[in-house]
């Protein structure tokens, strides 16, 4: 801890933090609750993706048995590019799904059985889906960092700035208390000098 004055100026200076500290920590408290919440929140969209995706391939195993001899050609589809826009969640800065742009391969139609079509709009299905999910992992880190450093903050304000201003202010208050009684018994000493010296000039 830094050492302080023991004046009035000083008091002053650590009675304006306190009043600082107390008027932020309830604002950083509930950015904390909200940054909370989002948390949950996305971690919720990021299950029903993975439902998602499961029941996906729940609705497809009868016909993905066919491709249990021969692999998924890699090109049947791949994909180009996600599309994000810009968001904001208790002032931090996250990226948005959009959409994903994804390149089919042609199929010869007389040359390729005719489920490939299927595994065309399942592939294109799963990788929106990754793209999502990748999305929303990715706010998750984003707001949970920030949650971190809020959190770090209420505890700095809560745990260390304001019982250290407390502190301070009765340490000063105290020094203020004695120079002050100090003063008014120098004083009355003073004046009882003066008194008897002005004593001892009448009796001269």
């Amino acid at each position: 801890m830094a050492k302080i004055k023991n004046t009035k100026t000083e008091l002053k200076a650590q009675n304006d933090a306190l009043k600082r500290y107390r008027r932020f920590l309830p604002m950083l408290q509930l950015k904390k609750q909200q940054l909370q919440l989002e948390i949950a929140s996305i971690t919720a969209r990021i299950e029903a993706v993975a439902r998602r995706e499961a029941d996906l391939l729940a609705a497809s195993a009868s016909w993905l048995a066919l491709f249990s001899d021969s692999e998924i050609p890699a090109d049947l589809a791949v994909l180009d590019s996600v599309e994000t826009d810009k968001g904001n969640i208790a002032g931090v800065a996250i990226p948005l799904y959009r959409a994903t742009r994804v390149r089919r391969g042609e199929l010869d139609l007389f040359a390729t059985p005719s489920w490939y079509d299927d595994a065309q709009q399942l592939i294109e299905a799963r990788l929106a889906l990754a793209a999502e999910k990748q999305v929303l992992e990715e706010q998750r880190r984003l707001v949970t960092a920030e949650l971190t450093t809020t959190s770090q903050r209420c505890n700095l304000f809560e745990k260390v700035k304001i019982p250290e201003c407390r502190e301070n202010i009765r340490v000063i208050r105290i020094h203020l208390g004695d120079e002050q009684t100090a003063g008014v018994a120098r004083g009355k000493l003073a004046k009882k000098r003066g008194t008897a010296a002005a004593e001892e000039e009448d009796a001269a």
